[in-house]
């Protein structure tokens, strides 16, 4: 018990961490929202209406950096996100809504994929050293050094075209109306087989060298060599007691490798024009609408967090050492 409890002591106080950067980073951008929607407009406003909208986004309130920060803390306490500049007079909740499920869908189905591809490859490569199993690695650790970004343009350039299957870019074909239409379905689902391809491809390296590694360190433990000596069979040994043993840094670094993931999905996401929270991001960065940064980064955060601390409890779970009481 002691053990959950400082852990989520400390994921509390990153919280809040995260909470404090997160204000602070979108305002260290040069220039404001007013600033580049003049821009973008081309200089086709008068000072009139620049004066409106400097009014309209609360940006004539002449307030500190510790009553700016305060107001945020309040603001965030409300669950009020504030209104997107980008997207007036959308507010910023009902923007993530509409982005968040396609790059959850996109981030968790290739995430969970290519930790169990990668590590149940990474279990026999490093049960039978020396197998074709044991052959993938090179190609596969060549493949997760290349960028995300990169790898998603090679994938462009390479499978889709005129007459190909695969679509270039986008999350469903223009001119229908999202929904749970077996249209929209078929659609949505042909659009993310590319992305979702290119992270899977670019990640499931890591797992693997990783768990391959671990695999040979734990069978030349002595416990190995007794359960052998017991006459259990091989695939219970490499199951039950190598796998298991080996798969806890595994699970540890899971959390952190997701925010990595995560920065990578961004990526992916403005390549193919997918409609998930990362090309929000690149959009709310040019517009310099900072409640949308924040609200993005805020769910980002938090879900990164989330899945440390269900890898801290599944580690917990794993290794009966960190139940001091038990």
């Amino acid at each position: 018990m002691s053990y959950f409890l400082r852990r989520l002591a400390f994921y509390v106080f990153t919280a809040w961490a995260a909470l404090t950067i997160n204000f602070f980073i979108p305002r260290l951008i040069p220039g404001d929202p007013v600033s580049a929607l003049v821009n973008g407009m081309r200089g086709q406003i008068d000072p009139a209406q620049i004066q409106s909208l400097t009014v309209l986004f609360g940006l004539d309130k002449k307030q500190s950096m510790w009553e700016q920060y305060t107001s945020y803390l309040a603001q965030l306490a409300r669950g009020d996100l504030g209104i997107s500049f980008g997207n007036f007079p959308l507010p910023v909740s009902e923007v993530l809504t509409q982005a968040l499920p396609w790059t959850l869908l996109l981030i968790g189905v290739t995430t969970v994929l290519s930790f169990l591809l990668g590590t149940l490859l990474g279990v026999f490569a490093g049960w039978w050293r020396g197998s074709w199993i044991d052959g993938l690695l090179p190609a596969t650790t060549f493949l997760s050094s290349i960028p995300y970004f990169w790898l998603g343009l090679i994938a462009v350039a390479l499978f889709t075209g005129v007459g190909s299957f695969l679509p270039a870019s986008g999350g469903y074909e223009p001119g229908l109306v999202p929904g749970w239409s077996g249209e929209f379905i078929d659609s949505a689902l042909r659009h993310s087989l590319l992305p979702a391809a290119t992270i899977i491809v670019a990640s499931v390296g890591g797992w693997l060298l990783a768990m391959r590694n671990m695999m040979v360190t734990v069978t030349a433990e002595d416990y190995i060599t007794v359960a052998h000596a017991k006459g259990l069979s091989e695939r219970r040994v490499m199951m039950n007691y190598a796998a298991r043993n080996a798969l806890l840094p595994s699970v540890s670094g899971f959390g952190m490798a997701l925010g990595l993931v995560v920065g990578g999905t961004f990526l992916v996401e403005y390549v193919f024009s997918y409609p998930g929270i990362g090309l929000q991001m690149l959009d709310a960065i040019a517009k310099h609408d900072y409640p949308l940064i924040q609200g993005i980064f805020l769910v980002v955060t938090l879900a990164v967090l989330a899945a440390n601390f269900l890898a801290d409890l599944a580690y917990m779970a794993l290794d009966p050492r960190t139940r001091k009481e038990g």
